[in-house]
């Protein structure tokens, strides 16, 4: 019987322009905070479970730290990276405020009618659909596991695509930072088998209804700690 695919959509951690609301876009410079840092120590436990054939990794810094510690420990790994990947780039609304821009027109279209919106001199959202999947399908090994370390608005994207939804319909979908979607493949039917997964993290899920851009930050560290 033929191994079936599978295809592990890791989002960045929690990241010094989530710390502070702000868009970060394709900003070479935004790493992660001290949370974020902390989120890639247990991301790397959680993947030391699986048998891991390819890691796929958007080149921006944020998401290159989060699978950082888990590289470190698997050399033998196959590592690429893609631009198939990497962040929407939102062009003028990249390092503003969430804020601020939570309260221009637009902001409506893009949780009402995403594919219909094309950032000030950036990219449209369905271009960032058609990359990002394409990347998925080129990139996934047959038979095997591969991560791909990717971006908040990019990950419900593409699990929106294997969910059989239409593009407006993703900001239903709620991916926070170092979370884990997992997605199997098998005999070309693809199930979702797991999504915005953060029990490795030792936190609940975000809880925050308002739709927002970049995927958010997700749960506050007190919020997000279970109770023992």
């Amino acid at each position: 019987m033929t191994r079936p695919t599978e295809i592990i959509l890791l989002r960045h951690g929690h990241s010094t322009a989530n710390a502070k609301a702000i868009l970060a876009g394709r900003d070479k410079t935004v790493g992660l905070s001290k949370r974020g840092f902390e989120q890639a120590q247990k991301v790397a436990e959680q993947l030391d479970a699986l048998t891991i054939a390819r890691v796929v990794v958007s080149p921006l810094l944020r998401a290159r730290q989060t699978v950082a510690p888990f590289l470190a420990s698997h050399p033998q790994i196959e590592v690429v990276k893609d631009l198939g990947i990497i962040e929407m780039e939102y062009g003028e609304w990249s390092g503003k405020s969430l804020a601020r821009l939570s309260k221009k027109p637009l902001w409506r279209e893009i949780q009402s009618k995403p594919s219909s919106v094309r950032f000030p001199d950036g990219e449209s959202f369905l271009e960032m659909l058609g990359r990002s999947t394409e990347a998925v399908a080129r990139l996934a090994l047959p038979g095997k596991t591969t991560v791909f370390v990717s971006h908040g608005d990019v990950i419900k994207a593409i699990t929106a695509h294997y969910l059989g939804l239409h593009l407006d319909q993703f900001q239903r979908i709620a991916i926070d930072p170092a979370s884990i979607t997992r997605i199997v493949i098998h005999s070309g039917q693809a199930i979702v088998a797991e999504t915005n997964s953060t029990t490795h993290l030792k936190e609940r899920v975000s809880t925050n209804a308002a739709p927002t851009l970049g995927g958010g930050a997700g749960p506050s560290i007190k919020s997000g700690k279970r109770s023992r």
